[in-house]
């Protein structure tokens, strides 16, 4: 379902490289418990629009997965970094970033990954220097 207006927050934010685009990932909080139920993810590489994000689940999963799938493939590939540091190019325990609108939002049915959804959309995070967003050469373009 396309978002209505621009998403901001100030928590933990997850910058990785997958397929030499620079991605994001926070969390965004309902209430003041911080439980962290909906995960932000997009493209912080200037030019990149947040389609290319679903496209790339779309190249790299099932060829039939639904958007729940490819959704959960988009988490997992953001939580491997937060968790596993795999393309991690910075960790932050607390940056404002805001999330413009446009993107696609998907419920999952049952909490994955402890998030009850996923947000996606062009996004943006406070204190990145251009180096750290910038596009990077990949052998495994999407």
């Amino acid at each position: 379902m396309a978002s209505g207006g621009a998403l901001t927050g100030s928590s933990r934010v997850t910058v990785y490289v997958m397929s030499g685009v620079v991605f994001g990932y926070a969390t965004h909080h309902r209430d003041e418990r911080r439980l962290g139920d909906i995960a932000v993810v997009g493209p912080l590489t200037p030019g990149v629009d947040w389609g290319r994000l679903w496209q790339m689940a779309r190249h790299c999963g099932r060829p039939s997965a639904g958007e729940t799938e490819l959704a959960q493939w988009v988490l997992t590939q953001a939580t491997r970094a937060f968790v596993c540091g795999s393309g991690r190019i910075a960790q932050f325990r607390e940056r404002t970033w805001e999330l413009q609108p446009g993107g696609k939002r998907v419920r999952f049915e049952s909490t994955y990954a402890n998030r009850d959804h996923l947000w996606t959309g062009n996004l943006t995070v406070d204190g990145l220097t251009p180096d750290q967003i910038a596009e990077r050469h990949t052998f495994y373009p999407a």
